[in-house]
């Protein structure tokens, strides 16, 4: 019966025989065996003899607007806020009321007094253009999805700039006031957030760093001209007034949605919903992570890691240095803070000596494709009984079109190492399920892998629907809006993809299983948006169980 095959799959996991499954159930099914609910992987996951165990995650960089994606949360409040965000920028109906009524007269007039203080050039045209146009433009149909300003940047370019800003020191970030950042104070009203965003922006200095020497800066005077010859849409009037007119946009963008959520909010609830999103996934970012590493990647002996903060190293170490070596790359980028990283077991690599190739995995691909400093890692190590590895792992382009070179100049440095020298390769490699003109779709990248000799973590005979590894789409409350995704479309329109992988020699290894893990909880739930409160990612955690090939090509 059941329990008979039941306890023989046990069995069969516990010989190291259990092929790599994908789960095809659902929410109560972990990556692993499909339609065995009941199965999960051990608490610690163990190779056999010469054999290993890797996992790959990209931990995300941290998301300055904890409302970009939908996300799945405890409290049902959020549901109804997000729905009632689409439902007010889809059909606003009488609620879309001119700007005037929302961004008053008497704010224009105290904006238009501090843009003066500042000498911007063009504060009179603005005026003119706040009389003639832009007050009496409808706050949804007439400003949030208009499109023109959009190809305008009036909006986006200010908010690019002084959304989240970097202090020098390492302290906190300085964010401005609006519903799209992780500003946590007040911002139960228009009137309560105007005071608030005018002293940010006029009278707030920040201590930043530039060109290694920190200046004291306020968030006005990041605000730049923008260019007409890259963004065409602009006129020649309005390139020349652009920087106090896209002061004029920022306000008008953060007023409308500070308005928008105290309509679909007014007991102020919504604030306590975003407070917790920010804590999750921005605040506690660096302690949940760490739990996750703790529980999905408990003891497995190679993690790659990708899109980590450069100050993350200090928090591996800390938390987990007594097992593991800790790189990253010899030229890390502090700023972009993407960067990959390679966990290496102590009890596996007791020495800890390895040699970075990144350099020469570069060189070998040349500059065409799109690969930025931090995306990359390489390495060579052995472990204790001398087994040589190259250990890579890497951050794919959104696009994923840098993959495949990369891969293939991974191979080529891999080629030169001495004999016996075994791949390890864990990557985020943005690829995609649908072919799709400027995108790398999967089916073509495993059939890239293969020509090299490679193969991925997942089981030749799966079918890359059921391997997974993102399921997020953007929601209205963002710049963006033409990305923007129904809630009801989810699961349709939304970025659900098998974009992880772990690659090595198929010659080398064989899969004893493969599990993936977006909860934190060693399961994964498909059909499921994440990050959520308790998983602070955007990608699940892939693990495996590795073996030496059946026909005995692995090297001792």
């Amino acid at each position: 019966g059941f329990a008979a095959e039941v306890g023989s799959i046990r069995l069969l996991f516990l010989m190291g025989q259990a092929q790599c499954c994908v789960n095809r159930g659902g929410p109560g099914d972990f990556f692993g065996f499909a339609s065995r609910a009941l199965l999960r992987p051990p608490p610690v996951l163990k190779a056999p003899d010469r054999g290993l165990t890797v996992a790959t995650w990209n931990i995300a960089a941290i998301n300055n607007n904890p409302f970009e994606y939908w996300i799945t949360h405890d409290d049902e409040l959020y549901t109804n806020l997000m729905d009632g965000v689409e439902s007010f920028i889809e059909n606003p109906a009488d609620q879309d009321v001119p700007i005037h009524m929302v961004f008053s007269d008497e704010k224009f007039g105290e904006l238009v007094a501090l843009m003066k203080v500042e000498s911007w050039g063009g504060v009179d045209v603005v005026q003119r253009l706040w009389e003639s146009d832009y007050r009496d433009r409808k706050i949804v149909a007439g400003f949030m999805k208009d499109k023109v300003i959009g190809a305008k940047r009036l909006a986006s370019m200010p908010d690019r700039m002084t959304n989240t800003i970097n202090v020098a020191g390492g302290g906190p970030p300085a964010c401005r006031p609006t519903v799209v950042n992780n500003y946590v104070g007040p911002l139960e009203s228009v009137d309560a957030w105007w005071s608030e965003w005018r002293d940010f922006m006029f009278s707030q200095e920040l201590q930043m760093e530039a060109k290694g020497k920190v200046k004291a800066q306020r968030p006005c005077e990041l605000l730049g001209k923008i260019s007409r010859s890259k963004y065409p849409a602009l006129s020649v009037e309005e390139e020349e007034v652009s920087v106090p007119l896209q002061c004029l946009c920022q306000a008008i963008f953060d007023c409308i949605l500070v308005h928008m959520m105290a309509v679909l909010s007014p007991d102020g609830r919504w604030q306590q919903i975003k407070a917790s999103i920010v804590d999750a996934i921005f605040s506690r970012k660096h302690a949940n992570t760490i739990r996750v590493l703790k529980t999905a990647c408990q003891e497995i002996e190679v993690i790659c890691l990708q899109e980590s903060a450069s100050n993350f190293k200090a928090v591996l170490e800390k938390d987990m240095g007594q097992n593991y070596h800790v790189i990253v790359p010899q030229d890390v980028d502090p700023k972009r803070d993407q960067n990959s990283m390679i966990l290496l077991s102590k009890e596996r690599f007791a020495s800890g000596a390895y040699q970075e190739v990144t350099a020469k995995v570069l060189e070998e691909l040349g500059s065409g494709a799109p690969v930025e400093r931090g995306d990359l890692l390489a390495v060579v190590a052995e472990d204790n009984v001398g087994q040589a590895f190259l250990v890579a792992s890497f951050h794919g382009d959104t696009n994923g079109l840098a993959t495949k070179p990369v891969v293939s100049a991974v191979a080529k440095v891999l080629a030169k190492q001495s004999a016996g020298c075994n791949l390890i390769f864990g990557m985020d490699a943005n690829t995609y399920i649908k072919p799709k003109e400027g995108m790398q779709d999967v089916g073509d990248f495993l059939e890239h892998c293969a020509s090299l000799g490679l193969r991925t973590c997942f089981s030749d005979e799966d079918d890359m629907k059921d391997c997974f590894t993102c399921c997020n789409a953007r929601t209205f409350l963002q710049p963006q809006l033409n990305k923007a995704v129904r809630s009801a479309e989810k699961m349709i329109k939304g970025d659900l993809n098998p974009k992880d992988h772990i690659i090595f020699q198929r010659e080398s290894y064989d899969v004893v299983a493969c599990y993936k893990d977006n909860t934190g909880e060693r399961k994964y739930l498909e059909n499921t948006c994440f990050p959520t409160l308790q998983f602070p990612s955007d990608h699940g955690v892939v693990s495996t169980v590795l073996k030496p090939a059946s026909d005995g090509a692995c090297k001792a």
